[in-house]
């Protein structure tokens, strides 16, 4: 997590170890499996709604909404409206959502890198 001299000079809500912490809040929003593989899907640039349903495997429509409206509200994914008929609606991440992608990069390099020593301890854990 983060030490106390990280944390000096920084406002209290980015304390993630307070229950009412504003990144505490943003961090449960953002580590759910439909979020992290909507992040990932919309690093290859604008998708539309169908498009994303299909490229992130298993969602719901209504979990698909629910969490596009969460990431919209942080300010992680832009959501436009198209006058059409019907209304074309596209998305793509912001700027701090494409820099979220970064880092839900690394977490991939990191499982794919240790896949082999986790299944073994799993083995043996689970025996």
């Amino acid at each position: 997590m983060v030490t106390k001299q990280q944390l000096k000079g920084l406002p209290e809500d980015a304390d993630l170890r307070r229950a009412d912490s504003l990144a505490r809040e943003i961090f449960s929003d953002i580590a759910n499996k439909w979020a992290l593989l909507i992040i990932e899907a919309l690093g290859e640039g604008t998708l539309r709604f169908s498009a994303l349903r299909n490229e992130v495997e298993g969602v719901s429509h209504k979990m698909l909404t629910q969490n596009l409206r969460m990431l919209e509200r942080n300010g992680l994914v832009e959501r436009t409206v198209h006058p059409t008929v019907p209304p074309r609606v596209e998305y793509v991440l912001t700027p701090p959502g494409r820099a979220l992608r970064a880092v839900v990069d690394g977490m991939c390099g990191w499982t794919h890198a240790h896949l082999g020593a986790i299944e073994a301890s799993r083995d043996r854990f689970d025996g």
